[in-house]
């Protein structure tokens, strides 16, 4: 299990440096348009696709490090109340749900990908399959953050957040 946590807390921190750098990426974007637009009075026609792209990449990458961390959505204090075996078994099934949510992730933008290869983004002139990408590869990320998760319940032992 070593290896897993050691895999994971690196492929955590990685997508949340790219999740922050594409944030960053954003904000460069939107004022550069702004000055672009009204003080060159000449708006670059990429920047809103390129900006759609990054909110993807932040979105994206920021869930699969919030599902690393546990950041994500839960209930903590009604399961804090639940006897030890229960919130055992609440958090197996909580893992196997995510799981399964990153598996649909998986297939599902995969399948969208593979549909829209052919098809171009006008301004930027790239295949629109890579607003798919981020999402298939925070799915993989999901997936094993979420095994990891299992495997350490089921062996009594802890995640170590990747920002300890």
């Amino acid at each position: 299990m070593d290896w897993l946590t050691n895999l994971n807390a690196r492929l955590s921190r990685w997508a949340m440096y790219i999740a922050v750098a594409c944030l960053l990426s954003i904000v460069a974007v939107v004022v550069g348009s702004v000055i672009w637009r009204y003080i060159l009075n000449d708006a670059p026609a990429w920047s809103e696709q390129v900006a759609l792209i990054l909110v993807i990449n932040v979105a994206m990458f920021g869930a699969a490090a919030g599902v690393r961390d546990e950041g994500h959505i839960g209930m903590e204090s009604l399961i804090g109340l639940l006897p030890k075996s229960v919130q055992f078994w609440v958090g197996n099934l909580v893992g196997v749900i995510t799981i399964c949510f990153g598996i649909s992730l998986v297939l599902g933008c995969t399948a969208m990908a593979i549909s829209v290869w052919s098809n171009l983004i006008p301004t930027l002139g790239i295949s629109e399959a890579y607003r798919y990408i981020p999402c298939i590869v925070a799915g993989v990320l999901i997936i094993m953050f979420s095994v990891e998760h299992l495997i350490a319940m089921s062996t009594d032992k802890e995640v170590v957040p990747s920002w300890h």
